[in-house]
């Protein structure tokens, strides 16, 4: 089996504002001496895993990322009649198995965001369920719920970091490059009313609500890396389940779209060119082919980063010897190239 898959995408976005900085502008980062618009692989890895597509396709194999693991507990247990104290320490009990809680504010929160596989969530279930029954504490040996040879997927390929846990960390089998356009870009500003319909303009003809939001356009190109074969080792062996979650995220990569303002722009988008690549060698990303932005005057971004891409590829081949062993491109501007083949690519 080759070791690592190799993703490369295309994406066009008509005007929107994907993922916001902390002023609620679109994300951007400089490359090349010029300003491109960004989408941070935090944001794309949350919009692929908590796509429908991909939690049909893994159903009862993904997990779930929260701080609350304390409070389920604690709403579960005196709705049970449980009394308040006693829920309470048995809650913070449960939790702080996952990592160290609160001491100010919600004192049955977690401090970090933990991921959840099911069989770590239905061993939390069950025990709730047995002290609701016998109407006492859990005791240390009730309190292992941790599991890392039955993981979910998405922990399987995302990671997972405990720090007060650390032998049952998981390392990421995929890593997820920031997504950035091949051009440089200006972020411009749509400034915008809105009417009140019961106004009849007989005193007040002026908007209800007057306001602004940044947005840009963009072909972006993205760069995902997958290790099989540490993804079948995170999933305790089980190649079948690895290969299932390898088409899942392939497909979600090529058709999920990030969510930020969707009702506003309707920016969604399937990828126009995927390239995937198969082999052992040690993998790289083909980003520095547009570390030249594409010209200001062109008319055909498309055909044109698609070429920058393939040759990038082909040099570097020319110049160290094959990076890889195997490769499938498919390429939507073109009509060329087909999703079932691309998938069954990705794992065989």
């Amino acid at each position: 089996m080759s070791r690592f898959l190799q993703l490369h995408l295309l994406t066009s976005y008509p005007p929107a504002n994907l993922n916001r900085d902390d002023l609620g502008r679109p994300k951007t980062a400089k490359m090349g001496g010029v300003d491109r618009l960004r989408v941070s692989s935090q944001s794309l890895k949350r919009t692929w895993r908590t796509s429908e597509l991909f939690k049909e396709a893994l159903e009862g194999h993904v997990g779930t990322r929260t701080k609350r693991l304390g409070s389920e507990v604690f709403k579960k247990l005196t709705a049970a009649g449980i009394p308040e104290k006693k829920a309470k320490e048995w809650a913070q009990k449960i939790a702080s198995q996952f990592g160290k809680l609160k001491k100010e504010g919600d004192e049955l929160e977690i401090e970090q965001l933990v991921h959840i596989s099911p069989a770590e969530q239905a061993g939390i279930d069950d025990l709730t369920n047995k002290l609701i029954a016998e109407q006492r504490a859990p005791n240390d040996d009730e309190l292992n719920f941790l599991r890392k040879d039955d993981t979910a997927v998405d922990i399987a390929m995302f990671g997972r970091m405990l720090a007060s846990k650390p032998e049952h960390n998981v390392e990421a089998a995929c890593q997820v490059a920031h997504a950035i356009s091949v051009h440089g870009v200006v972020i411009e500003d749509d400034y915008f009313t809105a009417v009140d319909d019961l106004n009849d303009h007989s005193e007040d003809a002026g908007a209800a609500h007057i306001g602004e939001t940044g947005f840009a356009a963009g072909l972006f190109y993205s760069y995902i890396c997958i290790n099989r074969e540490l993804l079948v080792e995170n999933l305790g062996g089980n190649k079948a389940l690895a290969d299932k979650a390898i088409r899942a995220l392939t497909e979600a990569a090529v058709k999920v779209a990030p969510q930020g303002k969707q009702n506003s722009f309707g920016s969604r988008a399937y990828a126009s060119y995927v390239r995937a690549e198969l082999g052992s060698q040690q993998p790289r990303s083909l980003s520095v082919a547009f570390l030249k932005p594409l010209g200001k005057n062109s008319e055909d971004y498309a055909h044109e980063a698609v070429a920058a891409l393939e040759k990038q590829a082909a040099n570097f081949d020319e110049v160290y010897g094959p990076c890889v062993d195997s490769s499938y491109s498919l390429n939507a501007f073109a009509g060329a190239g087909k999703m079932t083949e691309l998938l069954d690519f990705a794992v065989q």
